[in-house]
């Protein structure tokens, strides 16, 4: 049986959360699609880097996710590309994203859409609060000391 991560089949990340955003929590979540959303994500041209998630009606909802028209579908099977889509959490793990929520600053990014080793479609989602600019300098900062002590170690050999 293959492990979690060589399993992972992204369709779509979001590059910029972690830059963007202090990432607390993670958190694996379900997604509820339709066929032609399905066929869509499988050919990878979605997009994530736009979307939150947030509650509507006590449920869990992922907001503007850009998930492109699957073409080869006729025009009666086609979805809204920009719908909201509903996430599939247990009822512990909702309570305490609602909790979190709640707190001010705090937001659920989706940080990857990705297909699991069963072929479902899961959404990563990420309890963050935001970075000022400051906080991103200094993140830039240091991941260019990271690359250029690695490349300095690779030389020294």
């Amino acid at each position: 049986m293959a492990t979690r991560e060589e399993a992972k089949k992204y369709a779509a990340q979001n590059r910029r959360a972690r830059f963007d955003f202090f990432i607390d929590d993670v958190l694996e979540a379900g997604i509820m699609l339709t066929g032609s959303e399905v066929k869509s994500l499988r050919g990878g041209r979605a997009s994530v880097n736009e979307a939150y998630a947030g509650l509507k009606a006590g449920e869990l909802y992922l907001f503007n996710a850009y998930i492109p028209e699957y073409l080869q579908a006729g025009r009666i099977d086609q979805h809204e590309p920009k719908r909201p889509r509903k996430l599939l959490v247990r009822r512990r793990e909702l309570d305490k994203l609602a909790a979190g929520i709640k707190q001010k600053g705090v937001t659920l990014v989706p940080m990857s859409v990705y297909f699991n080793d069963r072929g479902y479609a899961k959404v990563e989602i990420g309890l963050a609060t935001g970075k000022k600019k400051h906080d991103k300098r200094e993140s830039e900062k240091e991941r260019s000391w990271q690359r250029d002590k690695a490349r300095l170690m690779r030389d020294k050999g």
